[in-house]
């Protein structure tokens, strides 16, 4: 609990006895908060609490970060977004910051990119902007990037049911790893990922048309270590903060480590730091270079695995990364050894500049 939390627990057992001294308390708690106001945004959560909301790119508490928001900052507001006429009112609020997970909503069959939005109406955010996310969130866009500045990624190419006939026709060799070319938290990614040969290949890649409706992007498979690296970029100087972890996860029936989708779900898999100094380092290299490529701003993660030869390879990005438990809040905890409350704190302080 922090001091401010004290002061605050204490202004209640004072108010019954002491009423100028609470109008004094208050008052005096109040000036030392920040001249800041920062709008929380958030749209109607889906009735299906399963569902994946394409629109959300980062799942919020929004109540939590209210209350850590509200100990530091004079203003802080939850708004949810349900027409086109809260966002405008919003905008004429004009908050110097808006903390939100949401990227973009859908206006009478319009879609309207928040960040684009904010941007128009000169409101800083916290995340990275339309044009950066789009090449993020296309796998094949985001490594054609890589390929093009000399950054190590998996040799891959597109495709969908009935694209490739045979194979002859798969333009790199088995084993290949067959995954949705768009979409986060490992969907379409199971047991049946890494594929020997060409019925399996047509199996998994009729699988995600028909389950996650997406295209697929299929990949050398890569058979090493697994790792995410947490990044902050400051808004300031620009000076790029790399926090490496390694995911480390059970065989599954296979003989194959593979970060799949119940695995996530189930939080099965192990977060550890990276101690070798070489590896560290191979790490902060590739996920800055790959960060800076994507016009990265504020805040991300990069994803990395190595070859059979311990090189490490860019998978994908997430410019959007969950913000609650998951591996950014844990690559800030293992690496800069600070709790949710300060990486909420840093991740505002940096939106503001």
């Amino acid at each position: 609990m922090n001091n401010k939390t004290l002061i605050k627990d204490e202004i209640v057992n004072i108010e019954r006895i002491a009423p100028n001294i609470l109008s004094f308390s208050k008052k005096h708690i109040f000036n030392n908060l920040i001249n800041k106001s920062i709008e929380i945004i958030i749209v109607p959560k889906s009735e299906d609490l399963t569902a994946n909301q394409k629109n959300v790119g980062i799942i919020i508490d929004e109540n939590l970060i209210f209350k850590i928001l509200s100990q530091h900052y004079k203003n802080v507001l939850i708004t949810e977004i349900k027409t086109k006429k809260d966002l405008a009112k919003m905008a004429l609020r004009k908050p110097d910051l808006v903390f939100s997970g949401v990227k973009y909503f859908y206006f009478n069959e319009k879609k309207i990119w928040l960040n684009d939005y904010l941007e128009l109406n000169d409101i800083l955010y916290i995340a990275s902007s339309k044009s950066t996310l789009l090449k993020e969130s296309n796998k094949s866009r985001a490594k054609k990037i890589m390929q093009k500045l000399n950054i190590a990624t998996a040799d891959f190419f597109t495709t969908e049911p009935n694209e490739h006939k045979n194979k002859n026709s798969i333009p790199i060799t088995f084993p290949l790893f067959v995954k949705p070319i768009t979409g986060g938290d490992s969907r379409g990614i199971d047991v049946n990922s890494i594929v020997y040969n060409y019925e399996d290949f047509k199996k998994k890649v009729l699988d995600i048309k028909l389950n996650q409706h997406s295209r697929c992007i299929v990949e050398k498979y890569l058979p090493g270590k697994e790792y995410s690296v947490g990044i902050f970029k400051d808004n300031m100087d620009g000076n790029i903060e790399a926090m490496p972890i390694e995911i480390i996860v059970k065989k599954n029936i296979n003989g194959h480590h593979i970060l799949d989708f119940d695995t996530k779900k189930n939080d099965e898999e192990k977060v550890v730091e990276v101690l070798d100094k070489k590896i560290f380092k191979q790490l902060c290299i590739i996920a800055k270079k790959s960060f800076v490529a994507l016009d990265g701003k504020s805040f991300g993660r990069i994803d990395i695995k190595m070859d059979c030869l311990g090189n490490p390879h860019f998978i994908e990005a997430n410019l959007m990364p969950g913000i609650r438990k998951g591996y950014f809040f844990r690559s800030c905890l293992l690496n800069l050894g600070i709790n949710y409350e300060e990486m909420i704190l840093k991740i505002t302080a940096n939106g503001l500049h």
